[in-house]
């Protein structure tokens, strides 16, 4: 018989609830979050609240000002072309390892993943492949750096989100071209060409960068 689980504290809801809406960018950078109106919304007093402010300013989440409040952290240009080159240098050298280490049954699952990408982006499902695109990468470093990379690249992707209307994958052919890229990543790592699937790790994240920046060539 198995150990009945402790219940979450009220602290403990309010973070993960406030976490997953920031990382879903369902609330976006640069909102103002008031203490008074979290604890309204979420029918809790103001001390879980503070506390789960707390952990989200830890979490680089949220900044956090006495006599201004908590806002949600949104990335400067400079910030974001950080982001997705430091993105960039980490899954590209997890692509790299992944090559010679990929066994047939994760590749399998690496392959099945993409094909259900492909049928999504074929019936109009767009909405579906930002998530799917992030378990596609996240694969992918964790079969190359299973110690620490994907750690660090699972860090990476939760400390910053792509706002909803952001993402690339919304824009048919954008998604299209994105889904290329990946098809050519499964290759490369089935032939165990590291050095073909690292660079089209680093151009394939460098162009998704280069999306969200607005600009046309490479970051």
């Amino acid at each position: 018989m198995s150990a009945a689980k402790e219940p979450m504290s009220k602290a403990d809801y309010v973070y993960g609830l406030l976490s997953k809406e920031i990382r879903n960018a369902e609330i976006a950078g640069g909102t103002p979050l008031r203490a008074a109106a979290v604890a309204e919304r979420l029918g809790v007093s103001i001390t879980p609240v503070r506390e789960a402010f707390r952990r989200l300013e830890r979490d680089r989440l949220i900044t956090y000002e006495r006599h201004q409040g908590a806002t949600v952290i949104d990335l400067t240009d400079d910030a974001l072309l950080e982001f997705y080159r430091v993105r960039a240098v980490v899954e590209g050298l997890g692509a790299r390892l992944a090559a010679a280490a990929i066994t047939e049954p994760q590749l399998q699952e690496l392959t099945a993943l993409h094909d259900a990408m492909v049928k999504n982006e074929r019936e109009g499902r767009h909405e579906l492949l930002g998530e799917q695109s992030r378990r596609f990468h996240l694969a992918i470093t964790d079969i190359g750096g299973p110690s620490f990379l994907g750690e660090h690249a699972r860090a990476l992707h939760d400390s910053h989100s792509v706002p909803a209307g952001a993402s690339l994958w919304l824009d048919p052919d954008q998604a299209k071209n994105q889904l290329i890229a990946h098809e050519q990543l499964c290759r490369a790592l089935r032939a165990g060409d590291g050095y073909t699937a690292e660079r089209i790790m680093i151009e394939h994240v460098g162009f998704s960068g280069a999306y969200r920046l607005g600009r046309r060539g490479p970051l």
